[in-house]
């Protein structure tokens, strides 16, 4: 049984989590295979908003096994914070939630190293999350990380003071001031150790080659958005880790020829956090529109989001690099009300009108182009079937289909699960 893919096309904040919610009926096994706390899946469903950083979308279906895969990155005390706040919800998570030996720790000097590095930046930092993303994926790639399966070795805690006490001394190299108290963060670290010592490990690339040999339908989730893939996205405004379908390969240990269908999500409109460039952000009164109705803080940080116009350049873009087989477009609630549509269909790059994404798209050197729709007035919260949706919004839709060249399956009316429209 082949593995599908589940992945954001923009940069992030797709409203995936949603998504894998309403799939989840579907599938066995919900895998997350890249990324860490930095990602937040907002799930809306019986009125209760929750917000997953780690764990797998799929923890609230009954049937559904969770794993979080070896391309993840895991704090121990974010993780326990949401172990602890899914208490209440009388959830069999032990049994429901699997984790990956081969996934690395996030220790307290990766955060501590991470603030250092953006403010040693100054006006050129990255906009990083400040939860140690970045260092621990450089200590990965540099051989000197800690692995989930390190917490079952006799010497794993002389295997941390040796990596914390190296850390300690590059945060030095940085020549910033950086106030801290390491026994007080490690109180709470070597706490949530222990939690984390109480569920599941596996080697997942073992358990998901099982899973497919017996039938079980997989789904890999991803985080963050394909434009802020380390080596595809808007570099060096990206997140450490592949976003992208190749990604779900590596982060999980499942071989490409095993992948099926490849469903990507976007919203109707385009929002970035943080810093790098946006050639369709509006700064006007549409742009803060956006922003209000469509609630646009981040999951994670609570940064307001930067909002602006569809860019169908850098969607077509990501449909092309990730193989994409059908879409899901997110909020096209929020745009009611719009009189008018505008979508960025080319790029003035150095005087030269061009369709793809370029090396770089730094406002100095590209302006977007637009093509003009008519918006849709009515309030779409309260419809269920896709014959319910205004011409207009059907336009738009049937425009996109073309210019991607890929079906949208889903058009999401709505924050809750109930608010989903199948096409």
């Amino acid at each position: 049984m082949a593995v599908d893919l589940l992945l954001g096309l923009q940069w992030g904040d797709e409203g995936k989590g949603k998504i894998v919610d309403v799939l989840t009926t579907n599938y066995d096994i919900i895998a997350r295979f890249q990324g860490g706390p930095n990602a937040g899946h907002t799930l809306e469903f019986d009125g209760i908003k929750h917000v997953l950083h780690t764990i797998p979308s799929g923890i609230f279906h009954k049937n559904a096994m969770n794993i979080v895969g070896n391309g993840v990155v895991i704090d121990p005390v974010i993780f326990k914070k949401e172990l602890d706040a899914l208490k209440k919800f009388d959830l069999d998570v032990k049994s429901k939630l699997l984790i990956s030996r081969k996934a690395h720790l996030i220790l307290p000097t990766h955060r501590l190293l991470d603030a250092a590095s953006e403010t040693a930046k100054g006006k050129a930092k990255i906009g990083s999350t400040l939860k140690g993303i970045g260092p621990t994926y450089m200590d990965k790639t540099g051989r000197n990380g800690m692995r989930i399966g390190d917490l079952e070795l006799d010497d794993w805690k002389e295997k941390y003071r040796a990596l914390a006490n190296k850390h300690e001394a590059m945060i030095g190299f940085y020549n910033v001031d950086i106030q801290y108290n390491l026994a007080e963060l490690e109180t709470d670290f070597f706490k949530s150790i222990e939690t984390l010592r109480d569920l599941t490990f596996i080697d997942s690339e073992e358990y998901l080659y099982q899973a497919q040999k017996k039938g079980k339908k997989i789904l890999a989730e991803g985080a963050q958005g394909s434009l802020l893939d380390i080596d595809f996205g808007t570099y060096p405004f990206v997140t450490s880790s592949n976003t992208t379908a190749a990604g779900a390969c590596t982060g999980l240990g499942v071989a490409p020829n095993q992948i099926g269908a490849v469903k990507g999500i976007f919203k109707a409109y385009t929002t970035r956090v943080g810093s790098g460039p946006f050639p369709t952000e509006l700064f006007d009164q549409d742009g803060e529109t956006m922003g209000r109705v469509g609630n646009e803080f981040g999951a994670t940080t609570g940064r307001p989001r930067r909002c602006g116009w569809l860019d169908l350049i850098a969607l077509k873009y990501a449909v092309q690099i990730n193989g994409v087989t059908e879409l899901m477009m997110m909020k096209a609630d929020v745009l009611s009300g719009f009189k008018k549509i505008k979508v960025c269909t080319a790029y003035n790059y150095k005087g030269d009108k061009i369709t793809h994404l370029p090396y770089n798209i730094e406002p100095e050197n590209l302006t977007p182009i637009y093509t003009e729709m008519k918006g849709w007035q009515k309030d779409l919260t309260q419809m269920t079937k896709a014959e319910q949706l205004p011409d207009t919004l059907n336009a738009y839709i049937d425009f996109l289909e073309k210019e991607l060249e890929t079906p949208i399956k889903i058009v999401s009316v709505g924050p809750d699960r109930t608010q989903t429209i199948h096409r």
